[in-house]
């Protein structure tokens, strides 16, 4: 392989190996476009994105607004035309953030004797982002994990009707499931799609760990909503089951015990791989009471109109979360969590991507998309909201590169792809960190599940073939633990207001990964063929359309 500066005067010619015939070449225009990339300037964005000024970038707030503004006026400057609503750059992204006022739940046993359970203590509910009131009354069964993967050899709906029931779920996996099949499995979108399925009005996590608590909903659940009023995407909602609630480890405990199940049996039973389900002999009765708080934000979306006549009606999108935090708890006497590397760098990087493309000649074959989202923090909301209701044709959009909190902080040696194993976006992951002479390796944090964890995410269950490029382990030293200096680094500055400007920062690394994105991204726009999921992948076969 050869650096880069010796193939800046050549022509380089990248030949994917699945369909020889096809060539596509990058020549030296774009290699020349591609050294244009300036460390300082990087710098410079983050700098100002991650200004006291702009209070955190917490979505509804001026210090938002001004992010915005300010990628708008890079967006004009680089030549990147509007691609959001009405001619414009935006697209509105209506939030609700949804609170329980009150709860009460009464579960009778057979014999007709009722307990009624203390709220916030015995169990919490989850607020409906749509009707301020909600009730439901039926009888309690238990589905295991909640889990229907029959492909995976594993369902714990197989031997019980859960139809006009409430299911009681214990959240986890089987140790056998890959970490981003678990991650799937155990999201609350994916445990509500499922019981809904089989026809559950209900359902109840239940605390199995010893002792354990419910969590504290005070601050509310926030959900996008759509202008009619309907819900245009929750993470703890389904409109055909009207209940989502937890229940603490004494609760849950008793409700198995009584149908004589042992919790923790049954625990190690399920994570061993044996779907377990029953019916519990009781009945639950659950009412509550949801009031709202509702703000307007927006996602940023800039388009590089493609070259070639049919292809240029065809996107690669470019994303990155344009929002953060805000203000919060004080750490070290500073309350505003200014989220420099969370997500500053990021949306730097993505517009370094726009100043590569301002500089060539000639556009790739397929239009590129930079899709700045809001409330990637508060759930992966801005970027969810996109993915279903883009700003172009759905159908059209072809794959998706993620950037999310890089971790500039070292050298950039080693990549991994997060996501890209499941689709054929390995193929350009490859030649393009060839290219720059980057190894792939696989995830060095499999246990931290960051697939599922950021924008990438969301175009994934939309049926879009997406990635999100993370570091790899390898550092100069010889000693490949970058995981570990990471790890340091996270505990100091991650989620906290000491992620600014002044914290550590290796900027010619955060060149190599606008450099590695923009290339990725290029060679999906050029190559005549879309991106496809991998024969039988388990996020192809659930999401494809």
């Amino acid at each position: 392989m050869k650096p880069l500066h010796f193939l800046l005067g050549l022509c380089l010619t990248v030949v994917l190996h699945e369909a020889p015939a096809q060539e596509i070449k990058i020549d030296k225009r774009v290699a020349k476009a591609l050294n244009k990339v300036e460390p300082e300037d990087i710098k410079a964005h983050i700098t100002y994105l991650a200004d006291d000024r702009l209070m955190g970038r917490k979505p509804g707030t001026e210090g938002y607004q001004m992010a915005v503004d300010y990628v708008i006026d890079q967006y004009q400057k680089l030549g990147v035309k509007p691609a959001g609503e009405n001619g414009t750059y935006l697209q509105t992204v209506l939030l609700r953030k949804a609170v329980t006022d009150n709860a009460t739940m009464i579960a009778t046993d057979t014999s007709g004797i009722e307990r009624e359970l203390m709220f916030g203590h015995d169990f919490t509910v989850y607020p409906n982002p749509k009707d301020k009131q909600a009730s439901v009354e039926a009888p309690l069964v238990f589905a295991g994990y909640g889990i229907s993967a029959p492909d995976m050899n594993y369902d714990n709906y197989a031997d019980i009707d859960a139809k006009g029931k409430i299911v009681l779920v214990l959240r986890g996996a089987p140790a056998t499931f890959p970490n981003t099949v678990a991650s799937y499995s155990m999201d609350y979108q994916t445990i509500l799609k499922t019981a809904a399925e089989h026809g559950a009005v209900g359902v109840i996590i239940g605390n199995a760990s010893t002792g354990g608590s419910v969590p504290n909903l005070r601050s509310g659940v926030n959900n996008v909503m759509l202008p009619n009023g309907e819900v245009a995407f929750s993470r703890t909602y389904h409109e055909d089951v009207k209940l989502l609630a937890m229940t603490n480890y004494t609760t849950t405990n008793f409700w198995l015990k009584n149908a004589g199940i042992d919790l923790e049996t049954t625990l190690a039973s399920l994570k061993r791989g044996n779907a377990a389900s029953a019916p519990l002999n009781m009945k639950v009765k659950a009412s509550y009471s949801s009031s709202y708080d509702d703000i307007e934000s927006q996602n940023v979306v800039g388009k590089i109109e493609g070259s070639d006549k049919r292809l240029k009606n065809e996107y690669v999108v470019h994303s990155a979360h344009l929002d953060h935090t805000g203000v919060g708890r004080p750490v070290d006497g500073d309350s505003i969590y200014n989220g420099a590397h969370d997500n500053a760098s990021g949306v730097a990087s993505l517009l370094e991507i726009a100043k590569v493309y301002s500089k060539l000649k000639k556009n790739p074959k397929r239009s590129v998309l930079l899709v700045m989202v809001t409330a990637e923090e508060m759930g992966l909301l801005g970027s969810a909201y996109f993915a279903k209701y883009p700003t172009v044709p759905a159908q059209n959009i072809v794959a998706d590169v993620n950037t999310d909190m890089p971790t500039i902080i070292a050298p950039l040696l080693s990549v991994v792809p997060l996501g890209a194993a499941h689709s054929s976006l390995s193929e350009p992951v490859a030649k393009a960190a060839d290219y720059l002479d980057l190894s792939v390796e696989e995830d060095p944090e499999p246990d931290q599940n960051r697939f599922v964890r950021s924008d990438q995410y969301s175009f994934v269950t939309q049926g879009i073939p997406a990635l999100h490029i993370k570091y790899g382990n390898k550092t100069l030293d010889g000693k490949n633990n970058l995981d570990e200096q990471v790890k340091v680094w996270r505990a100091k500055y991650y989620h906290k207001p000491q992620d600014d400007i002044n914290g550590v920062f290796d900027f010619e690394a955060g060149k190599k990964y606008v450099q590695l994105n923009f290339l990725i991204g290029y060679l999906v726009a050029q190559k005549p063929e879309r991106p496809t999921w991998n024969t039988g992948d388990f996020f192809g076969t659930r999401f494809r359309k």
